[in-house]
């Protein structure tokens, strides 16, 4: 039976895609390319957004 997960938003920053890696335009020795590894800042990694607090309304009057 599959499960059930809550469906959580998809970061609006990087769109789902917190982690990418950019080349610098230099190689390795052995020839492979230099990356630099980019977090995305606003969901650290996670590529979902976190939710908004509830907003607070004072009870009463």
């Amino acid at each position: 039976m599959p499960v059930r997960l809550m469906n959580r938003p998809i970061c609006h920053h990087c769109d789902g895609f917190p982690v990418v890696s950019i080349t610098t335009g230099t190689r390795h020795p052995d020839g492979s390319r230099v990356t630099l590894r980019v977090v995305c800042p606003v969901c650290q990694g996670t590529g979902h957004a976190h939710r908004a607090p509830a907003a607070s309304v004072p009870a009463g009057r």
